[in-house]
Formats: structure tokens, C-alpha cells, sequence
């Protein structure tokens, strides 16, 4: 196998103990203890899951965390009213709504509902607007999570050529702006994009976002090129990426795996945000 695996797990923890370093220092220097609130509509198991592995990144770290779980019939009303009291609580310095809610709730009212100093998931039209004009601003978790492993990979992204599969909301527009933001020259394909596989293979980056299962194959790929798997495809064949990894691991010069890859960022990109938000709200 040609390619250097883009360890995940790995650079998620140094995230980690950087920001616990951080966090630490914060309060010692007088600073209040950072906190996540989180908000979960419904019993979806897979939800469950990953707000309480935020939690437990959240104490690992030194921060604190509160969560407020409603049941799957809450009303819009309902929601946005716990969404603004977070808002309005100086306590509290980051908050995330688990995403998807319910198909009776308009998730982008929810959103706007979110105090953008505190929007840890940048997800707010400000938030939004300011990465899209390059000015600071809280970031997508994900999408600077991609920008993490690049950085630690070593990978020089001033003048390269990056072609982003996906154009998603949570990753492939704000990466878009992160990666033009380096510099980079950057294509965003997507399902109506005419021979994908001559768009993709003319990247020095090629990130895949678009969630389907081993859409990119090793002639896909320009050799030599890093690539970072996004994808996250529950399969009868157990979880896939968007990559095809054992034949572009052949062509690439570095590759992310599917589990262990992108996935263990967000979480520690999240922490880091939540660090930011509560330096922001001392200042």
C-alpha cells in the first residue's frame, strides 16, 4: 500500500490535549470554566450517541456541559424558546442543536434561533457570512477539522489545486471558503457535474463529502494526491467511506480511513470552538 494513512484518532487527541492545556490555563488565570449545552429532539439512538460523546470531550478536557432532551413531538415554539435561553444565559458559551430534527420542525428556524457568539457548529447565517468573507468568525467543526489533518499531514495547500466532492452546508461550502482562504485553487463538484472523475483527478487535495458509498475510485485520482474521506456510509458491508480506500491507498500519496479519519475531528474541533466562544464572551 502506496499511501501514509492520515491517523485521525490521532490528531483528534492532540487537538484534545491542546485545548484541555488551554482550558486549564483559562481558569487558572481567573477565567470561568467553558460550557456546551446541547439540545436533542427524539430518541434517534445514533444522536444519543454522539451528544454523549461530546460530553465526555467536554469533561475530558476540563469544560463543562449541560443537555436538555425533548421528546420527538416538541413543538417549534418550544424549541426555539430553549434554544434563546441558552442564549441569554451567561453561563453558557456554546450551543448546539443535534442535527436532524424531526421532519415537523424547520431546522433553519432553529438555527437563526442560535446566539451566533455562542454557535459552536457555525452554522448561523452570521457565522456563515463571516467565513464566507474571510473574517474570523466560529467555524463549521468539520470542515476545520479537514483543515487540522492537512496542516498536520504537511500538506502545502498555497497554490494547490483542491476539488471538494459535495457541497453540503456542513462541509462543502465551508470548506470552500477555508481552503480558497489558503490559498488554494478550488473546484466544488457535485451530482450534476459533467465527468467527475476528470474534475477529480486534477487535484493535489481531493476531498470527498457527497455520501455516497466508494463513489471515488483509483481513476479518480491524480497520483500523489492527499486525500480526506468525509464520508460516513452505513453499508451491508459495515461502514464505508466515499472513497474506495484499498485501490486509491495504491495511488494516493496520503489517505484518510473510514472509521478513524475525519470523524474523531469534529468532536475535538467543537472543543476548541467552545474554548474560543467562552475566551470571546471574558474578553
Amino acid at each position: 500500500m502506496k499511501a501514509s494513512i492520515i491517523d485521525g484518532k490521532a490528531v483528534s487527541q492532540l487537538v484534545r490535549d491542546r485545548v484541555a492545556q488551554q482550558v486549564a490555563s483559562f481558569v487558572a488565570g481567573g477565567g470561568h470554566v467553558p460550557t456546551l449545552a446541547t439540545v436533542l429532539v427524539g430518541s434517534d439512538p445514533a444522536s444519543e450517541i454522539y451528544v454523549a460523546n461530546k460530553h465526555k470531550a467536554c469533561e475530558a478536557a476540563g469544560m463543562r456541559s449541560v443537555h436538555h432532551g425533548l421528546a420527538a413531538d416538541t413543538n417549534q415554539a418550544e424549541l426555539v424558546d430553549i434554544v434563546r435561553s441558552f442564549g441569554s444565559d451567561e453561563s453558557i458559551d456554546g450551543i448546539l442543536v443535534q442535527l436532524p430534527l424531526p421532519d415537523h420542525l424547520d431546522a433553519d428556524e432553529v438555527v437563526d434561533s442560535i446566539d451566533p457568539a455562542k454557535d459552536v457548529d457555525g452554522l448561523t447565517p452570521q457565522n456563515v457570512g463571516l467565513l464566507a468573507a474571510g473574517r474570523p468568525g466560529l467555524v463549521p467543526c468539520t470542515p476545520s477539522g479537514v483543515i487540522e489533518l492537512l496542516d498536520h499531514q504537511g500538506v502545502d495547500l498555497n497554490g494547490a489545486e483542491a476539488v471538494i466532492v459535495g457541497r453540503s452546508n456542513l462541509v462543502g461550502r465551508p470548506l470552500f471558503s477555508l481552503l480558497l482562504g489558503r490559498n488554494a485553487t478550488v473546484t466544488v463538484a457535485h451530482s450534476r457535474t459533467s465527468d467527475l472523475a476528470s474534475v477529480c483527478r486534477r487535484a493535489d487535495v481531493l476531498v470527498a463529502a457527497v455520501g455516497v458509498a466508494e463513489l471515488i475510485r483509483a481513476d479518480f485520482v491524480k497520483p500523489g494526491a492527499t486525500v480526506i474521506d468525509v464520508g460516513m456510509n452505513r453499508t451491508d458491508d459495515g461502514l464505508r467511506g466515499d472513497v474506495a480506500f484499498d485501490e486509491v491507498a495504491e495511488v494516493a500519496a496520503a489517505i484518510t480511513p473510514v472509521p478513524g479519519g475525519v470523524g474523531p475531528m469534529t468532536i475535538a474541533m467543537l472543543l476548541e470552538n467552545t474554548l474560543h466562544s467562552a475566551r470571546e464572551s471574558a474578553a
